[in-house]
């Protein structure tokens, strides 16, 4: 499963357009039936929203930004309202370097339909036109996890790269951390607020995550904020819990879409559901003082 890119030279014309080519039965079904959806992308953080849209070969987006008939005859990813191409999009995230156009872009084909309906666009590999060689782009599960099960190595990276450029900011990170962390565990936190976590928001910030207000409705902080290394910056909302299985709550009350990261204490929810990443301050403050 790939999107090959099309109309490489003709930029003037409208620009590079990109076809959906061997997609799996259930896939095509899916797109025959619906004529389009919504396209996330996935990038080295995870899922992100996108203004492209997964339209089928049969249809094309009305005037009213709904699937009408329309005979362009391939599956593709339509632009929509955004200023760059699908390519551009990817380039962006993963980095990869401008001045060739791309041949095609390899696709995961084994999560592509979200439970809301939206197409996940998960990019395996590129490959450039006039190169041999396509790119792999690695794929790191829950990305921005790190919790006593699971330590991403998104986040492992991100550490030692600070500890290179700061191994002060680290330590101090780590000391602000680990006293929020031992306060609450000698007071067994019975009478301590799940927003006095964000005592560690500073120490947070040096690690590469910026915690946005905290508001008392929908997601704690809702325009919170990941920056590591040379990546660009990724905007996710995080759900502050002193144990995780109290967002069982907005598993069922909340949208799907986005995806959300959870800071806690104690990271103990059973069978999360995907696309949600967890951060459990304990866990975290002994890596970094390890």
């Amino acid at each position: 499963m790939h999107l090959q890119q099309t109309k490489a030279e003709s930029r003037a014309s409208g620009g590079p357009q990109y076809y959906f080519r061997n997609l799996p039965d259930p896939v095509k079904e899916f797109l025959r039936k619906r004529g389009a959806c919504p396209v996330v992308l996935q990038t080295p953080y995870g899922i992100a929203k996108s203004p492209f849209t997964a339209v089928d070969r049969d249809h094309k987006i009305g005037k009213d930004g709904r699937p009408v008939a329309g005979k362009v005859g391939h599956d593709r990813i339509q632009q929509g309202d955004g200023d760059q191409s699908i390519g551009e999009a990817i380039r962006y995230w993963y980095g990869i370097s401008g001045g060739q156009d791309f041949e095609r872009i390899e696709l995961d084909r084994d999560r592509v339909i979200h439970p809301e309906g939206h197409f996940i666009l998960m990019p395996t590999a590129v490959k450039m036109r006039g190169k041999h060689r396509p790119q792999v782009l690695e794929k790191v599960n829950f990305p921005l996890s790190f919790h006593h099960d699971y330590q991403s190595k998104l986040w492992r990276q991100q550490i030692e790269a600070r500890r290179e450029e700061s191994s002060s900011d680290v330590q101090w990170a780590a000391s602000q951390i680990a006293r929020v962390v031992d306060e609450h565990r000698q007071t067994g936190a019975r009478n301590i607020l799940e927003s006095d976590l964000l005592r560690t928001a500073g120490a947070l910030s040096l690690l590469g995550l910026n915690l946005s207000a905290y508001l008392g409705q929908g997601y704690d902080c809702a325009s919170s904020q990941f920056r590591f290394g040379e990546l660009p910056t990724y905007h996710c909302p995080v759900e502050i819990k002193k144990q995780s299985k109290g967002f069982n709550y907005q598993v069922i009350k909340y949208f799907k879409l986005p995806r959300a990261v959870v800071l806690c204490m104690e990271h103990n929810l059973v069978n999360p559901p995907d696309h949600i990443d967890f951060i459990e301050l304990p866990t975290l403050a002994k890596h970094l003082t390890d």
